[in-house]
C-alpha cells in the first residue's frame, strides 16, 4: 500500500510538473489517443485517478490511491493537519457519443455519504486539451441517477410500448432527452455549479465542509 501510494504521488507530481497532457506522453501511455484510450477503459480510468490526484497535490492537499479492491473508492484525501477527511470517487470520459455523460450503474443511485464525492474527468476530444473535472457530492449523483431513471421508465418507448429496466445508469448535462415531453429538473448547465468546485471537500480552512445542498 505504502509503495503504491508514494507511486501514485510521485506519477501525480510528474504529470503537474508536465504541463497541459501531450500526444505520446508518459501521462496517456500512448499516442494513438483514438484507438488505444477508446478501447482500453483501464488507461483512461487510471488516466483520470491520476489527473485527480495532481490536482489535488497541487493545491496542497494529501492524497493518495486507495488499496485496490477497497469498493467505492478510489482516492482518499485529507487536509495538512489531517483534521479533515473525505473520499474521492473518479469517473472518466473523453469526447465519443452524443450526450456527453459518463457511464454509472444502479449501485450508485444509493451510493450516499457525507465525505464521499464524486469527480467526473472529460478528457475532450484530444491528449491537447486540458481536462475539465466538475466535483459533485455523491447525495447529488444519487438522486439525479434515481429520479432521472425512474423517469425514463415511466414514459413509453417506441412504439408506446412500457420501457424494460436495465443496469444502464448515465450522468449526463442535459437530462432533457430522458424527462421529455415533462419539463426536466436537471436541464443543460445544471452541472455548470460543480466545475472546478473543489471547495465542496471541505479540505481548505475557509471552507465549510460541503453538504450537498
Amino acid at each position: 500500500m505504502i509503495s503504491r501510494a508514494v507511486a501514485s504521488f510521485a506519477t501525480a507530481l510528474f504529470v503537474c510538473a508536465q504541463g497541459p497532457p501531450r500526444i505520446g506522453s508518459t501521462f496517456y501511455i500512448q499516442s494513438d489517443w483514438g484507438s488505444k484510450v477508446a478501447s482500453d477503459t483501464s488507461l483512461l480510468g487510471a488516466a483520470g485517478e491520476h489527473f485527480i490526484m495532481c490536482e489535488l497535490l497541487r493545491r496542497g492537499y494529501i492524497a493518495a490511491l486507495a488499496p485496490q479492491g477497497v469498493p467505492n473508492t478510489d482516492i482518499v484525501v485529507t487536509d495538512l493537519t489531517g483534521a479533515r477527511l473525505c473520499t474521492i470517487q473518479v469517473k472518466s470520459r473523453r469526447e465519443v457519443g452524443s450526450d456527453g455523460g459518463w457511464h454509472m450503474g444502479p449501485k450508485h443511485e444509493t451510493l450516499v455519504g457525507d465525505r464521499l464525492f464524486y469527480c467526473f474527468v472529460d478528457f475532450g476530444k484530444s491528449p491537447e486539451a486540458w481536462p475539465s473535472v466538475h466535483v459533485v457530492p455523491s447525495a447529488v449523483v444519487a438522486e439525479v441517477l434515481r429520479t432521472s431513471h425512474a423517469s425514463w421508465l415511466s414514459t413509453p418507448g417506441k412504439s408506446g410500448r412500457q420501457r424494460k429496466d436495465s443496469n444502464v445508469r448515465r450522468l449526463v448535462p442535459d437530462y432533457s432527452n430522458v424527462y421529455r415531453p415533462n419539463p426536466t429538473p436537471y436541464p443543460k448547465g445544471w452541472l455548470d455549479r460543480y466545475l472546478g468546485a473543489w471547495n465542496l471537500l471541505g479540505l481548505a480552512q475557509n471552507d465549510p465542509i460541503a453538504t450537498g445542498d
